[in-house]
């Protein structure tokens, strides 16, 4: 097993689960209840599949699939639900909005001073450790829902590419795989936060439920690789159907238009179209996403009609060939041809022209 492909693989499974356990300690501080703790032990699910996957495959990615990403979004999206959802965590202690976070020197200094002498260098370092802690307890939690939304999303984008990619999937496809994460990411991030911080959806709690329901549907396109990678069918008897076909030559640009439409601008389309119509809930930023998601949608069908189309030509252009280089269709056309032509000359002798039947009794 390479060096680097254990480390790769150890690294950001081990982001993945202190991420994963800032955001449980974040919901335990703010339920103020220890049981929340519990939510931790989603982790282990992480720990077996690290194992697993350095004993059976050495580190390496599978194909279309990433475990990994899936576990880190098991174990985080909880975390991130109860705290959108915990009223207290839209509000802050002053001003909304505000960083409540005044690290000073001077505080360091006095830690330091008090773990000076006979309390060695490790006792300070846990002093100075307390004292961060503590004032990182007094941030905005709105800003930590926030900070932690962030860093979630990038998290699934860097560790996507940290982690060790199999056989199957190319460092080319990686790269265009990462850039289409980045994207995604902006486009799920906005729509958490432009919808989520609208006061009018903050009081109804069906609201809050529902937009995280269709949050957490767009995130499970992250595990998967289909977006840059072709199913490459072989062209057996099964896959003599047109859908099979269609399926086996576009399957990648098929899989991104089915994310889009029913997995990521389909349903951010519908919410925001619901909060306006239903809801009658209208700001700039609300109007402006959704013009963009009907343009995406619009664009994606678009699209969809084009790659049919051409295939639909192909699969023409392809039929006319076949039945112009077959070797059998001269011979038949020639013996159809043949018969033909005998046939008419047989009617021709049986039943001749009127005029020239018709001639010699006019001569007579």
């Amino acid at each position: 097993m390479e060096l680097m492909v254990l480390l790769n693989a150890l690294v950001t499974r081990l982001l993945f689960v202190l991420h994963s356990l800032i955001g449980v300690w974040r919901v335990t501080a703010v339920k103020k209840e220890p049981k929340y703790w519990l939510l931790a032990l989603l982790n282990l699910l992480l720990c077996l599949e690290t194992g697993l996957t350095l004993k059976f495959k050495q580190g390496r990615g599978y194909k279309w699939f990433s475990p990994a990403i899936f576990l880190y979004l098991i174990c985080t999206v909880p975390s991130l639900w109860l705290l959108e959802i915990h009223h207290g965590t839209q509000y802050c202690g002053n001003e909304p909005g505000a960083v409540q976070m005044n690290v000073s020197n001077q505080d360091f200094n006095q830690s330091r001073d008090t773990s000076h002498g006979s309390e060695g260098t490790g006792h300070h370092i846990i002093q100075t450790a307390k004292v961060f802690v503590n004032h990182l307890s007094t941030i905005c939690e709105t800003v930590w829902t926030l900070a932690l939304h962030q860093t979630f999303l990038l998290l699934l984008v860097v560790g996507r590419w940290l982690l060790p990619i199999g056989v199957e999937i190319t460092r080319d496809q990686l790269s265009q795989l990462l850039l289409m994460f980045v994207g995604t990411a902006a486009d799920i991030l906005e729509f958490a936060s432009e919808t989520l911080d609208i006061e009018d959806v903050r009081k109804n709690y069906a609201l809050i439920n529902a937009i995280l329901a269709v949050w957490t549907w767009s995130m499970l396109q992250f595990p998967l690789d289909l977006a840059v990678q072709h199913i490459g069918c072989k062209p057996t008897a099964s896959t003599r159907r047109i859908p099979s076909l269609l399926l086996c030559r576009y399957s990648a640009e098929l899989w991104n238009i089915g994310v889009s439409l029913f997995i990521q601008d389909g349903p951010f389309f519908i919410v925001r179209s619901i909060l306006m119509g239903h809801f009658r809930i209208f700001n700039q930023m609300l109007v402006f996403f959704t013009a963009k998601n009907i343009l995406v949608v619009t664009l994606q069908l678009y699209r969809l009609a084009v790659i049919t189309l051409d295939f639909r030509a192909t699969i023409l252009q392809k039929s006319r060939k076949e039945v112009s280089c077959c070797p059998c269709e001269p011979y038949e056309a020639s013996t159809h041809a043949t018969a033909d032509q005998d046939t008419e000359m047989k009617e021709f002798v049986a039943f001749p022209p009127k005029e020239q039947s018709q001639a010699p009794s006019e001569d007579q």
